[in-house]
């Protein structure tokens, strides 16, 4: 399976982690196929609870507009079928991981591809950026964004410009023209000055 098609996501949540009673009050996501958007999913939910004002400041997201938002256990069984059958990635991938599965074992579901992670790519890839931040790296590589970092959809759909960003700066690096998802995850656990020896391995 390439690289190129796949699903990006982004979740905005209560807090930092499940384990803790954490929930999602956003997910964003876009279908990437043969390198181009196809669709986007964007939903926010209600945890039950009301947030805190630090996440309302941090993400622009209210009580007032999650509370006429659907419950979350509802959108989840819809981004369940949103994303079956594809793989996945995130900016910090273990972070919405683990949201995404306490959010699934809540509704009994879970999902069949496998995840990357774009920030720990881009720590190999890009070693001379300042920080590996998505609004960092999106200026290091002259990405146009317009928007607001900390809502889901847009930083998924930056996620996605990054992402293919890097597919392309890969392709050029060990000289092939499609990246297999295998490839990345082989990348993504190598170590820094290995990477030239797992691109060329490749060629």
């Amino acid at each position: 399976m390439h690289a190129d098609s796949l699903i990006i996501l982004d979740f905005e949540t209560t807090g930092l982690s499940p384990d803790k009673g954490d929930r999602a009050i956003e997910i964003g996501a876009v279908k990437i196929e043969n390198g181009v958007v196809i669709e986007r999913f964007q939903e926010l939910m209600y945890p039950g609870r009301p947030i805190s004002y630090f996440i309302e400041d941090y993400t622009g997201i209210t009580n007032q507009m999650l509370g006429k938002a659907a419950p979350c256990d509802e959108v989840m069984h819809r981004f369940a079928d949103f994303i079956q059958g594809q793989n996945l990635v995130a900016h910090n991938a273990s972070f919405d991981k683990r949201f995404l599965d306490s959010e699934l074992k809540r509704i009994s579901s879970g999902y069949t591809g496998q995840f990357a992670c774009s920030l720990l790519l881009s720590r190999r890839l890009y070693q001379a950026a300042p920080n590996h931040q998505l609004g960092t790296l999106i200026n290091y590589k002259g990405i146009v964004s317009k928007g607001s970092f900390h809502r889901a959809l847009f930083d998924a759909e930056m996620t996605a410009k990054l992402w293919l960003a890097m597919l392309d700066d890969i392709q050029q690096r060990a000289g092939i023209e499609q990246v297999p998802f295998s490839l990345i995850q082989k990348l993504s656990k190598a170590t820094k000055a290995n990477i030239n020896k797992v691109l060329a391995h490749h060629r």
